[in-house]
Parts: C-alpha cells; structure tokens; sequence
C-alpha cells in the first residue's frame, strides 16, 4: 500500500478578505507538491464569513479597521508580520490599495459555483490576487464578473440570481458547528485540523499522518 497515491480530501474554511488565508493557500500548495505522486489531493474551499454582520455595500476600510482592532497602528504592527509572510510565499500584499472592506457571502457563492464547473481553485486564486494585490471591491456584482472571466468562468447570470444562497449558508453553518472561530482551517479527510496559515511542515505532518492512518486501515 506504501506505494500506492492516495487520495485526500481537504477541506478549507476561509474568508477571501483573510490575508492569512491567502498565505495559507500558498503553503498549502508547497505542501501538496513536496509530497508530489504520494497523494492526490480534492481541495474544497468552504465559505466562513469573518464579518457576517458586515453591510451589504460593505464599508470603508479605515473605519472598518478602526473598529475592529480599536486603532490603526495596531493594525500596522500586523500589516508588517503580513509583508514579511507573503514575501516568502510570492505574494505582494498592497494594503494601500483597498479603499472598502466588502461584505462577502456573494464571493462565497462564486466560490460554491465555480466549484460546480471545476473552476474554483482559479476562483478563489483571482479573489485572493484582486482583492490584495489590486485592491478590487470583491463585494460588487461586477468586479465579481470580471474576476471570474479571469478564471475562465461566465458566471454573469449566476451572480444575478440568488443560486446557492442556501447552499452557502448550509456550508458556513457546518464550520460553524465544527467550532471554527477563525480561518484559514483546514481539515483534511474529516479527521485531521490545521487551524492558521502555519509553516509548510505542519502541512506535511498532517498529510502524511492522515495518508498512512488509511493506509493503515487498508492494509
């Protein structure tokens, strides 16, 4: 059985307004191609609304952070551990450029479509890359159009329709459940959790763990 791939699946609860989210992405990835041919790997992205009560129109940055972290400079303490963070996995964070804070459950519901068409992994890529490297408003219809174009999916009359609300909302409610306070988290094959966007070799811990335990029941 040693030599056999197996097959995981992972389960990913994140919010595309996480920053850390976007850095857990990246190294989820390094992971999954250190272990290469050993584990093919399904990857689900499951939504988890970090601001459920959030405006529909969302709201301006500033005061959002303002709000939530109490002052700015506390803020600017973290946005420095950010930087250094997304260097190392190729990101260019560009906080200067977001001007609002978005509400994001029709993000999530692009997520849950593009899921349907096989394109979500470049869904989320997009999100992730046009919220915090050109500072889109991901909360708007038509950004949301233009960043699934980029992926390779029409999902015009998707967004203008209420499709997967409930769908959505049963996903966020099972992270809810599972007692998921923050993200990203990810749990792989319903048995193990990695909760935060940690070093590649946790990652590899948790995989190879999960990856001989069914080896193990097989065997």
């Amino acid at each position: 059985m040693s030599g056999e791939r197996s097959v995981l699946g992972i389960d990913v609860y994140s919010d595309v307004i996480c920053p850390w989210c976007y850095v857990g992405k990246r190294r989820l990835e390094r992971a999954l191609k250190q272990v290469g041919d050993k584990v093919n790997a399904e990857v689900t992205w499951r939504p988890f609304q970090l601001n459920p009560t959030m405006p529909q129109q969302g709201m301006n940055r500033t005061v959002y952070l303002e709000t939530k972290f109490g002052n700015l400079q506390v803020f600017q303490d973290m946005e420095a551990h950010l930087l250094e963070a997304g260097r190392g996995e190729q990101i260019s964070f560009a906080f200067g450029k977001i001007d609002r804070t978005p509400n994001t459950f029709l993000a999530h519901r692009l997520i849950w479509y593009a899921r349907t068409q096989g394109r979500q992994d470049g869904v989320v890529n997009q999100l992730f890359h046009g919220y915090f490297e050109e500072g889109l408003d991901i909360g708007s219809v038509s950004v949301l159009i233009e960043v699934s174009d980029r992926a390779g999916l029409n999902a015009e009359r998707f967004l203008k329709s209420e499709e997967g609300t409930a769908e959505v909302k049963a996903e966020e409610s099972v992270g809810r459940r599972l007692g998921i306070s923050g993200v990203p988290y990810f749990v792989i094959e319903n048995t193990y959790a990695i909760s935060g966007a940690q070093p590649v070799d946790v990652f590899l811990g948790g995989i190879e763990k999960v990856r001989l335990g069914l080896a193990a029941a097989d065997s």
